[in-house]
């Protein structure tokens, strides 16, 4: 399911001979899934050729779980009143739950039937 952005995310691109940032704001969408092979991730924003744009990223399973240890051995030199810690413990416990709970059925359902699953095993 397309969902509207709670908050900004910027992105920078840099190709030989080619630089190219962006930032997607509360008027942006995301989408987040598994699939078969990994995670895919979208950044949308909707509009005309000038101002729409979009990213689609996909990493395998492996470096994901690579990168979420990366980012768990990150914590420990964050600041302990860092404003965001309470969302991010959210979502990472909300993830490992669904983790813990596969739901046998999902693999044949589309994301927007997974979400309904998802909510129910949190």
């Amino acid at each position: 399911m397309i969902k509207t952005m709670p908050d900004k995310a910027e992105i920078t691109l840099e190709l030989p001979g080619k630089f190219c940032s962006g930032t997607f704001e509360r008027s942006s969408r995301f989408y987040a899934h598994l699939d078969g092979t990994g995670v895919s991730l979208l950044l949308d924003r909707p509009g005309e050729a000038a101002v729409g744009k979009s990213v689609l990223i996909h990493f395998h399973y492996e470096l994901f779980a690579d990168m979420l240890c990366e980012l768990a051995r990150s914590v420990s030199v964050m600041l302990p009143e860092m404003s965001h810690r309470h969302e991010l413990r959210e979502g990472a416990e909300a993830f490992l739950r669904a983790l813990a709970a596969p739901n046998e059925n999902a693999s044949q359902m589309t994301w927007e039937e997974q979400e309904p699953v998802l909510q129910i095993t949190q």
